[in-house]
């Protein structure tokens, strides 16, 4: 593996942990949304991940296996909770409001991981980029 290759790898897998730390942030900016029905109400969004098995072209980059990209973003199936509150504007004719489905524990948790994954990314490109530095030294003396 070449240090281009090394590079471009670690830096997939940055972009992918950030889109990773924004679906996070929107979903804790939406967890306490209420709505009138639980098709209104808010979902939390997960993102899947794809890493290249091998070498391929992708949107005129060429980008080398073992590298990383967003798969999808979708919603989290896991229903709305419902509580009654008669009082909230949100509440349907039964006085019920729906809230989104996000997890706060589970996307702090969430958070911490991408985190240290791009923490983890960028080691790779600061040691890849010693190595670098480590050749030249060599090759000037």
């Amino acid at each position: 593996m070449s240090m281009d290759q090394v590079f471009q790898v670690a830096g997939s897998a940055l972009a992918a942990q950030l889109v990773r730390m924004n679906t996070t942030a929107s979903n804790l900016a939406n967890a306490s949304n209420t709505a009138t029905t639980a098709e209104e109400a808010y979902r939390a969004k997960r993102v899947t991940f794809r890493t290249l098995i091998s070498d391929e072209q992708v949107s005129g980059q060429m980008r080398y296996a073992g590298s990383i990209q967003v798969g999808n973003v979708v919603d989290d199936p896991t229903p709305s909770p419902r509580s009654y509150d008669p009082g909230n504007p949100s509440a349907d004719a039964d006085g019920y409001v729906y809230q989104s489905n996000v997890n706060e524990v589970s996307e702090m948790v969430e958070m911490t991981a991408a985190a240290r994954s791009y923490r983890n990314n960028i080691e790779v490109i600061n040691t890849a980029k010693q190595m670098i530095m480590r050749t030249l030294e060599v090759m000037k003396s």
